[in-house]
């Protein structure tokens, strides 16, 4: 069988690795939206770029004869998972969206949930911190443009930042994860962090930056996610096994 897994996560990468060990019968494509050069994908053939929306995909699912599709892209990836729901429709082709669990709530936790980053910049302007890393995406770092100006800003990426910098009175550090509670415990020290504003992106590799904050009695101000498009979900690499295998057993077993 031919399979769509549209990447750019670990648990992409995990699917991946675990198909290739034990389902010799399918063959995986991972898609690549291309934001990050040197991404690590996994065993697989690799497609990068777009597909031209939703009908752009629809007609790419019908036209490589894909048999199932699994959207394991950031719980951030909004449009992605959109476009991926009506291309699987249109294309009458199976999909399971794979959504790692949020982080879970433990004492120590001063979490304030947002709907958005405008909300989470006023929630910040009312907190007054010194220093706060914003652990988001770049598209979300202009509501906080207005209080560079009473505040520091810790910005981490995994690549550099081509053009000017994304905020003024801001740092950047350039990592990939995942990140340890050694490493996490160091950055907020070194840059005297008294405020964390991160998406409610879930999963191990951002864990450790969620236990620091806990730690140090942080406020951590988490954006919501996006709400999922209709249709199955599991939240683990076992689930997303499991569905395969309840459709297309194993050939060789």
């Amino acid at each position: 069988m031919k399979l769509l897994l549209l990447g750019g996560t670990g648990e992409a990468v995990a699917l991946a690795c675990r198909l290739a060990r034990q389902r010799s019968d399918i063959a995986v494509t991972i898609s690549l939206a291309g934001l990050t050069r040197h991404a690590n994908t996994g065993p697989g053939r690799v497609r990068r770029g777009g597909f031209g929306g939703a009908e752009g995909l629809a007609d790419w699912l019908v036209r490589e004869a894909i048999d199932a599709l699994i959207d394991a892209t950031h719980p951030f990836a909004a449009t992605m998972a959109r476009h991926a729901a009506r291309a699987a429709r249109a294309a009458a082709v199976p999909r399971l969206k794979l959504a790692r669990p949020m982080w879970p709530r433990q004492p120590g936790d001063r979490w304030l949930q947002v709907d958005d980053a405008a909300a989470a910049s006023a929630a910040l302007a009312r907190l007054a911190p010194a220093s706060a890393f914003l652990a988001l995406g770049r598209r979300d770092l202009a509501p906080f443009a207005p209080l560079a100006a009473t505040m520091r800003f810790l910005l981490r990426t995994v690549e550099p930042v081509a053009g000017p910098p994304p905020l003024a009175n801001a740092r950047l550090v350039l990592a990939r994860g995942p990140f340890t509670l050694a490493s996490e415990r160091a950055l907020f020290a070194a840059h005297g962090i008294e405020a964390l504003v991160t998406r409610a992106a879930g999963g191990a590799a951002g864990a450790a930056k969620i236990a620091v904050a806990r730690e140090r009695g942080l406020p951590v101000i988490v954006l919501a996610r996006p709400p999922l498009p209709p249709g199955p979900v599991v939240t683990d690499i076992e689930g997303a096994v499991a569905w395969l295998a309840r459709r297309w057993p194993d050939a060789g077993g």
